[in-house]
């Protein structure tokens, strides 16, 4: 029996084929990644993924019975995916699994295009807490949707394709620099200066000589031959610049992954695929979530703060004859949320004992929050020594950590939301560097590692 504990590098005790299928795993999530920049992009692919593997559209109006698979697509954002089991809801509740696919971008204003100098801008507010130098000088993609009158909905996708043109927002010339320089990180970028290039080019024709905006109306002119919109339609969109390319594999070994948007969509595929694949013998229900709005407080009709999860477990347990308080309350919950990876070149803001480390296995944190546990879901002892055990008895290595240094700064996730459900919770996620950044960074053997733990809540 070992006394002491140590963590364990998933590497270094993964023999060849164990090394394979984690390489695998991770093409299969790069491919999801690169085609689920946005929580729409995200659901459009779940929506796939679910019929492939056999599961049917939900109605909180049927009447469930174990065997049943079904999706629910929540305004598009939104994402429940359900296995009903043979076990007594009453007495064991549903196993919940809930990653969000919302990530930091720069979403349009209402009113967002402007002529100036030459140029022809869109003028963005940007969603989820960024460092706004880091999106400059980047190649931005265009995703999202626009509404035309009459509830007819154009879908926009522009910067992805090869031959496609992507947008730029400028920064300031090292050799101007001088005083931008001296100025704190979070004032060397103004948030109203996030302003991306979409234009260049003057409309020809008699009128548009005398039009003093005659760069935005050949910009509204393609628009509307391509998407039969105005500009009064961006009114009614949702249009976000997000990272241009695609997930690229980092180092020599090809170990370490590179992308846009691993937080979560690192943790939401894994929860995903493990629904999937569980076994069919499995007695649990079984819920698997990509939630929206985590990025911004969870708030709204697509975030966790919403009744729809509520909503779901009580049309189950209705449907199999269980009082739905009961079936919350005996109800377990892995919330699927990243965690900071411990980074050497950022030392003084990690205590190394109580951090998580890259290809170490997925990482369980028992709470979150800042400075004196504030705004977090403390796990308790008994549902830690559940996941210990789960995880243990199916060989999932793991490791456990906080978010950095007590009074540095801190982070939540939405565990707290389903915890004040009366439903026992706990993160488990992924270690991540340079989170909230355009690219981020994690390890393959991380996300195999969390696809496992998933495997193994679901027996």
């Amino acid at each position: 029996m070992d006394l002491k504990y140590e963590r364990k590098n998933v590497y270094k005790h993964a023999d060849g084929k164990q090394l394979e299928k984690i390489y695998e795993f991770s093409e299969g999530y790069k491919k999801f990644l690169d085609n689920s920049k946005t929580e729409r992009d995200a659901a459009i692919t779940a929506k796939k993924l679910a019929e492939e593997n056999g599961f049917k559209p939900f109605s909180f109006s049927e009447k469930l019975k174990a065997g049943d698979k079904r999706y629910f697509i929540n305004r598009n954002k939104n994402v429940f995916l359900i296995r009903v089991g043979t076990e007594s809801v009453a007495e064991h509740g549903v196993r919940i699994m809930v990653a969000h696919v919302d990530s930091p971008r720069l979403d349009l204003k209402p009113n967002p295009m402007f002529e100036d100098s030459g140029m022809c801008f869109l003028k963005t507010h940007y969603y989820g807490g960024i460092k706004k130098y880091q999106w400059t000088a980047l190649p931005l993609a265009l995703h999202g949707v626009v509404m035309l009158p009459g509830g007819k909905v154009k879908e926009v996708c522009v910067g992805e394709d090869e031959d496609d043109p992507i947008f730029y927002i400028t920064d300031l010339l090292p050799h101007l620099s001088g005083e931008q320089i001296t100025k704190p990180a979070a004032k060397v970028i103004d948030g109203e200066n996030l302003n991306a290039i979409i234009g260049g080019l003057p409309a020809v024709g008699e009128e548009d000589e005398k039009d003093k905006e005659s760069i935005k109306n050949a910009v509204l002119k393609l628009l509307n031959k391509k998407y039969g919109m105005t500009e009064v339609d961006l009114q009614c969109s949702e249009l976000c610049f997000v990272p241009a390319g695609k997930a690229r594999d980092v180092g020599f070994d090809k170990a370490l992954i590179s992308a846009y948007g691993h937080d979560d969509k690192v943790c939401a595929y894994p929860e995903m695929r493990a629904i999937f694949d569980m076994d069919e013998s499995s007695p649990h229900t079984v819920i698997a979530v990509f939630a929206d709005k985590e990025e911004v407080g969870s708030d709204g009709t697509t975030g966790m703060q919403s009744k729809v999860i509520c909503d779901v477990i009580e049309t189950i347990a209705n449907s199999l004859g269980a009082n739905p308080i009961e079936v919350r309350y005996n109800s377990k919950c892995i919330s699927a949320d990243v965690t900071a990876g411990y980074d050497p070149a950022f030392a003084s803001v990690y205590e190394k004992s109580n951090s998580t480390f890259l290809s170490c296995g997925a990482a369980v944190s028992k709470y979150t929050g800042s400075r004196g546990k504030n705004s977090t879901n403390d796990t308790h002892a008994e549902f830690m020594g559940f996941i210990r055990d789960i995880l243990d008895k199916d060989g999932v290595i793991w490791q456990t950590g906080e978010l950095g240094a007590i009074d540095i700064g801190g982070g939540g996730t939405v565990a707290k939301y389903i915890a004040n459900l009366g439903i026992d919770t706990v993160d488990v996620g992924v270690p991540v560097l340079s989170m909230h950044a355009p690219y981020e960074l994690i390890s393959k053997a991380d996300i195999y590692s969390l696809y496992l733990a998933c495997l193994a809540f679901c027996k």
